[in-house]
């Protein structure tokens, strides 16, 4: 098994028989550096990140490959089975992870989180292959190298950030958007890097690009130039962002705002923040967790610790407002409005 899989990602290169590593091709290989979500990055594929930095909690190593997983390798994979996601989750021998999705690509993430290899499909663009690679796979990475990373779209006012939690089609990226049509940066959209850091708790800029519905774009984000379709199970583009747009630098982290659901039944023009108690903070913080998909037990007490740790430090507040575009202004309002009238509350240190 570890020949023919070797064989499908790269049929010049030896392999290790254990699986335990994939050793890589000896012809010269161009790599760029990046730097994202507190990882160093060496690629030898372009990504839209900013090129040249290297600090970061460890360095990762992302390889493009020349073929697919043929067919008799996908049937030993033990794929996970979530009928929610449209995503293919599973494990192979050794320790690595198979991530794909359907029409766009598929990765292997190695066992110790440090190397991702990767197959963009034919028919994908490359803005959608990247969204996908550096959100879905990327999160095994990072789990791997005991990092929790959240499901959450982070803004950057007056030098700190603020994100927004809830489930996929909640809006964290439309108002995200409406803070940066007013002129607000966009630190990361989909997954947030929270990290301590002395007495403080830094957030960790992502990719500078947002996902929106088309109709979103025209009414909120008029002055995006460029979007590309994300992929066939969704109507979402992937819009980049201009430089002015993006912060490429960490910041301190102010609070969190949980969104609604669509289905909540917020009507009128009422808008409602409410201080979310400790135990209901932990809640909301452990369910939105970006990768529910690696399971094992020290995994697991790992991520109780980290989210009792935000719970414990970080004010989470429950937004509540109507789900109409002409209300946003409106939120954004509120918001800072909120934190500037709670700044003792709203506070960077842990203890």
């Amino acid at each position: 098994m570890a020949r023919l899989l070797f064989n499908c990602i790269e049929s010049c290169a030896p392999f290790d028989r254990t699986m335990t590593k994939i050793v890589l091709p000896r012809s010269p290989v161009v790599f760029h550096r990046y730097g994202a979500y507190s990882v160093s990055i060496r690629s030898d594929i372009l990504l839209p990140l900013p090129l040249g930095s290297t600090g970061g909690l460890f360095e990762l190593q992302i390889r493009a490959h020349s073929r697919p997983i043929p067919s008799s390798i996908r049937k030993k994979i033990e794929l996970q089975h979530n009928p929610l996601s449209a995503f293919e989750v599973g494990c192979l021998s050794g320790g690595w992870d198979y991530v794909g999705l359907r029409d766009v690509g598929e990765c292997l993430v190695s066992k110790d989180g440090r190397q991702v290899t990767c197959y963009r499909f034919s028919q994908a663009n490359s803005e959608s292959f990247n969204a996908y690679l550096l959100g879905q796979a990327l999160s095994f990475a990072l789990v791997k190298n005991g990092i929790e990373p959240l499901h959450a779209t982070a803004v950057v006012l007056n030098g700190a950030a603020l994100a927004f939690l809830g489930d996929c089609g909640f809006g964290k990226s439309t108002l995200a958007a409406e803070f940066l049509q007013a002129g607000h940066r966009l630190l990361t959209d989909d997954l947030l890097v929270l990290r301590k850091a002395g007495r403080q708790i830094l957030a960790y800029p992502g990719s500078p690009r947002i996902k929106l519905l088309p109709e979103m774009i025209g009414r909120i984000l008029s002055d995006a130039k460029t979007s590309f379709p994300m992929n066939p199970q969704t109507q979402k583009l992937v819009v980049p962002l201009n430089q002015d747009q993006a912060c490429h630098v960490a910041v301190p982290f102010a609070a969190f705002y949980v969104l609604p659901s669509p289905n909540a039944g917020v009507h009128g023009s009422s808008i409602r923040i409410r201080t979310l108690r400790r135990k209901e903070a932990f809640l909301k913080l452990l369910g939105s967790a970006f990768n529910t998909s690696i399971q094992h037990p020290q995994r697991l007490r790992r991520q109780f610790e980290a989210t009792e740790g935000l719970a414990n430090s970080i004010v989470v507040k429950e937004l509540s407002y109507g789900r109409k575009l002409e209300s946003l202004p409106h939120v954004r309002e509120a918001i800072l409005e909120d934190l500037v009238a709670n700044s003792s509350e709203v506070s960077t240190c842990v203890a």
